[in-house]
């Protein structure tokens, strides 16, 4: 999962960089409105938060927040120097999820990442249109795309695809995919089942199954969908 961290206090930045790859976030960082703009433009559908200073030397955590909310559905958190309820309330009012006034706790920092990334995971539970790299998953026909061609699953499949449609980023163990099928299906899956499943996926999403990039295999842990 990509945050893109936006400071311009290189000793905050660091410190905010190491402590997000140590929680197992991947991280992009800026330092300024300019570099954080083009990363923006090429990598907005790969970031899962953006976490924009307020005061910076080109501009302001305003303008980025406006670009992202604007083209993309991205949470936002502001970290802010200043506990001004003026400074505050605007950043909300423009659609800002969250802000911490710094000095802050980095314990502090990541439980609020974790709860507004909750809130969008739920979000997007509920929406009819799930998009997987440039697959499509349209939960309210229960019908699958990829390219804007339907692709036929079987039940079982479609119901595998959800599961890590809904775990974008985040590594899924073969127990615990083998216990939500479980839960969903009523049906008996054994692991050389589970492993049967995700070859036939593979086969019909993947357009090299043998080389996958959707869904991807971490060696020793299970399988990844989404950086």
């Amino acid at each position: 999962m990509k945050i893109l961290i936006v400071e311009d206090d290189k000793t905050i930045a660091s410190g905010l960089e190491y402590s997000l790859q140590e929680a197992s976030y991947s991280t992009v960082l800026c330092y300024d409105v300019a570099s954080a703009k083009k990363v923006l433009s090429e990598q907005m559908d790969q970031l899962v938060l953006c976490l924009f200073d307020l005061s910076l030397p080109d501009g302001s955590g305003y303008d980025l927040c406006r670009i992202v909310k604007g083209e993309s559905d991205v949470p936002v958190i502001f970290l802010t120097a200043v506990d001004d309820e003026v400074n505050v309330v605007m950043g909300l009012d423009m659609g800002a999820d969250d802000y911490i006034t710094k000095p802050f706790r980095v314990r502090e920092l990541l439980s609020r990442i974790r709860s507004v990334l909750r809130r969008y995971q739920k979000y997007s539970q509920t929406k009819s249109i799930i998009n997987v790299e440039d697959v499509q998953i349209n939960t309210l026909e229960g019908k699958v795309y990829k390219n804007e061609e339907e692709i036929t699953l079987t039940a079982l499949e479609y119901r595998l695809l959800l599961i890590f449609a809904n775990h974008i980023g985040q590594v899924l163990s073969r127990n615990q995919l083998l216990e939500q099928i479980w839960d969903v299906a009523g049906d008996f899956v054994n692991d050389n089942t589970l492993t049967v499943y995700i070859k036939r996926l593979r086969e019909k999403l993947e357009d090299q199954p043998q080389k996958p990039t959707i869904i991807k295999t971490v060696r020793g842990l299970g399988y990844r969908v989404g950086d």
